[in-house]
């Protein structure tokens, strides 16, 4: 697996992302915007859904959550607050907020658990009453 590739496709959906967020709907480049990150998540799910299915089917048995997996995309949140960049100049991410898809387990009563994908390294996340939590599967 390229992970590199990987992270980097992931990274230009948030980065499109974030940008369509501070947008107005009125804006004229809105709906382009729109348009263009729904055919870069239709490439991201046609080549990565084998692999991320498989992490998340794994994630949500530890979870013992029967909740429905759902396509990669629809764990990638809507809007992502950069950090620092590393040495390397690659920014990493976090999300906060009701983010993510919603998870039932009986683990978690009465919280509101979500699962969320993040780039930089590529990450499902888990998030507990809006706050990011802990990584439950790592590319590398």
């Amino acid at each position: 697996m390229n992970w590199d590739k990987l992270d980097k496709e992931l990274t230009e959906i948030v980065e499109k992302r974030n940008q369509l967020a501070e947008m107005d709907y009125s804006d004229a480049h809105y709906d382009d915007l729109e348009e263009e990150i729904h055919d870069l998540e239709d490439d991201f799910n046609e080549e990565y859904e084998e692999l991320l299915e498989n992490e998340l089917e794994k994630i949500y048995a530890v979870l013992k959550s029967d909740t429905d997996i759902l396509l990669p995309t629809a764990y990638i949140a809507n809007k992502y607050k950069p950090l620092l960049a590393d040495a390397r100049g690659i920014v990493s991410y976090e999300v906060q907020g009701q983010e993510g898809v919603p998870i039932e387990s009986d683990q978690f009563d009465k919280l509101d658990v979500r699962i969320v994908l993040i780039p930089n390294p590529v990450r499902f996340v888990m998030l507990i009453n809006g706050q990011q939590m802990k990584d439950l599967w790592r590319s590398r």
